[in-house]
């Protein structure tokens, strides 16, 4: 099968990996015919094999629709020219060296117009690095990552929204923090409780409506507002809160409500004709995103779409403003944030994926997987591998497009904060993709064009003036790390994963600078958590203990390690007993505060002493994953004691660098 294997490097899909353990992995060949045929090449015959292949290389030796470079650096063209020459955005025209084939990119950091003798594409030049983040004052920034859901406000609220970011920028602001690290508030589908989680959007180009608040816009707070309880009922929450932004809308003045839905792009006008859509069939058939509508409304410039959109200009209309609403409340926290002194304000936080029934995929068919959802492949942690069943961009479709949907993605993270967090960013070099109703196993990684993409990312946070965090937990491909490095995208140092070959948790001393140093996750342990063993009684429960280790033998390892971490956090003072995590956090937060890293997160759970994490991966109805809230509202949770004290733990510590 030369042949098909040929076809699979010309298409990026690779016939072989290293798992974790550094062992060569081969992808059997019907898994790579799979993976090929859901990419739209033809793979079922030799003959359709050596067509495909064919197919593949023309298209390869073309001009792209977006050539991709460094600031000063010469590329290399596809086509033969004599003469080049490019047109800023500015409109101003320069002619470009070109030699013996390869172009020299005299110009700075932008998007231009490329004409190249009878061709014509677009130019991105890409400046060499991020901007690296900046304190107020201080050479050390540090924050706080927090789940806006889990925040309580002044008014009665069933889970946290733009309003509550607002009191606590506020209120961390004027602790001494620079950023707030939020998590993802990309758009779910309107009024839908049961897929709430953050990390499996519909669009990552718009935001969550339900996060808006009214009165963040100048306009008439919500009435009848409603309290929750412990643990939010996503269920009941969700829905309710779009009738009552129903009813804003309804009491618009007309000429206000023209104003408001008049801005934005096409893109914008298709994502609120689907979420339109979205409610109607919900509510008709129960039906979840576009794959399961009728087929005629498939097609979103279709003439059933486009008829459904003419018959309910009224529905498009409220989608536009809820989009709007969330616009304003999110560029308010941020003004709050940077209002309180915050130095860098919020830090977004880019999903790997979407939901593949959801608005980018129905939107955007042409740039997307279709076929293929994206997972991590088997590994001894986890024999059957995973599948996020979610999916993502197209390396072709990427191409096609000259990356306009992933820029605006990127623009879209990057609008209203000081920096953007992109998660799993080895998705940036590659992704393990996964057959539709396939094993995880029958999966393969699928190439992405990763020089182009970080070139794009680096330009996209030079315009922003954004730092940029990329998600770098677990085995990185090969070059990864350097290139990610060079273009100063912070890496995540979580305590937890910080260990010596000793086994031992390492010194503050040893993180590296140009990262990003954390006391945890979302998907971590907290440390007052993992001081208890609450880890260890979630993995007794899910039966998530390793294999022939007993509740017995998990206590003893535990207690080992508590030794060991608490030789790295005090050289001097009694170990705590396991029922008293207070000291150890304060310690773990003091050992963050005092590396060299250029920002250090804790997480509002460490700040707070908190027991239970935000997200237990793996699980679903279980663990209570994004439903937890604190048990006060912010502004008053900020004033207590132990938060207090920890935010003089970070200043003290920080500030010590700058020293």
């Amino acid at each position: 099968m030369e042949q098909l294997h040929a076809l699979a490097q010309a298409c990026g899909v690779a016939r072989e990996w290293i798992d974790v353990e550094g062992r060569r992995q081969l992808v059997d060949d019907a898994a790579l015919a799979a993976v090929l045929s859901a990419l739209g090449h033809e793979a079922d015959s030799e003959g359709q094999i050596v067509r495909s292949l064919a197919a593949a290389m023309q298209r390869r030796a073309g001009l792209p629709a977006m050539l991709v470079a460094d600031a000063g650096a010469a590329i290399t063209l596809p086509i033969s020219a004599s003469r080049a020459e490019a047109t800023g955005e500015d409109g101003m025209t320069c002619r470009l060296p070109l030699a013996d084939g390869q172009l020299l990119v005299t110009l700075a950091p932008g998007y231009y117009y490329l004409a190249l003798d009878g061709h014509t594409a677009k130019l991105a030049v890409a400046p060499p690095a991020c901007p690296l983040p900046s304190g107020a004052g201080k050479v050390r920034p540090w924050g706080v990552s927090l789940q806006i859901p889990a925040l309580r406000g002044e008014a009665p609220s069933p889970f946290g929204t733009f309003a509550e970011l607002v009191e606590a920028a506020r209120s961390i602001g004027a602790a001494g923090a620079d950023a707030l690290a939020i998590n993802p508030v990309h758009a779910l589908f309107p009024g839908h409780g049961e897929g709430f989680s953050p990390y499996s959007p519909s669009s990552r180009l718009f935001l969550n409506g339900a996060m808006g608040d009214p009165a963040l816009a100048g306009l008439a707070p919500l009435t009848n507002r409603e309290d929750g309880g412990d643990l939010i009922e996503w269920a009941g929450a969700m829905p309710r809160r779009l009738a009552q932004l129903r009813a804003v809308f309804a009491a618009l003045d007309p000429a206000r409500r023209a104003e408001i839905v008049a801005q934005g792009d096409a893109m914008l006008h298709r994502h609120a004709l689907f979420d339109a859509l979205d409610c109607h069939f919900r509510a008709a058939t129960g039906a979840h995103g576009w794959r399961d509508w009728p087929a005629a409304f498939h097609d979103p410039a279709g003439e059933a779409a486009t008829r459904f959109a003419a018959q309910h200009p009224d529905e498009i209309a409220f989608h536009l403003f809820v989009q709007w609403l969330a616009r304003q409340g999110l560029e308010a926290a941020q003004m709050a944030a940077r209002e309180a002194g915050m130095g860098i304000g919020l830090i977004a936080d880019l999903a790997v994926g979407v939901d593949p029934s959801g608005s980018d995929a129905w939107s955007l068919r042409d740039a997307m997987l279709d076929g293929l959802t994206i997972g991590a492949p088997p590994d001894p942690l986890g024999p059957l591998g995973q599948n996020w069943s979610i999916t993502s961009f197209s390396p072709q479709g990427l191409r096609d497009s000259g990356y306009a949907p992933w820029i605006a993605m990127i623009r879209a993270g990057l609008s209203a904060g000081g920096g953007l967090r992109i998660d799993h960013a080895f998705g940036l070099a590659r992704l393990w993709v996964i057959p539709e109703g396939g094993a995880t196993r029958d999966g393969a990684y699928l190439a992405y064009p990763f020089d182009d993409l970080i070139r794009l990312a680096t330009l996209e946070a030079h315009r922003a003036d954004a730092l940029v965090i990329a998600e770098d937990l677990g085995t990185a491909p090969p070059g990864f790390t350097h290139a990610v490095t060079a273009r100063q995208m912070l890496g995540m140092r979580v305590m937890w994963f910080e260990r010596a070959a000793d086994h031992g948790f390492i010194g503050a001393q040893d993180y590296a600078p140009l990262s990003t140093a954390m006391s945890g996750t979302h998907d971590t342990v907290t440390v007052a958590g993992w001081w208890r063993g609450r880890d260890l009684d979630w993995a007794e429960q899910l039966g998530r203990l390793p294999e022939g280790v007993t509740r017995k033998d998990a206590e003893a390892i535990r207690e080992w390690d508590r030794g060991l971490l608490w030789s790295t956090l005090s050289h001097h003072s009694p170990r705590p007993a396991p029922g008293d995590p207070a000291p150890v956090v304060d310690a773990a937060i003091a050992h963050i505060a005092r590396t060299p890293s250029c920002l250090a997160l804790v997480s509002l759970e460490d700040m707070l002493g908190q027991d239970e994490q935000p997200n237990l991966s793996g699980t679903v109805d279980v663990h209570p994953n994004w439903r937890r809230r604190l048990d006060a509202p912010i502004a008053e949770t900020c004033g207590d004691g132990d938060f207090k004290r920890r935010c003089t733990i970070l200043n003290q510590g920080r500030a010590a660098d700058a020293g």
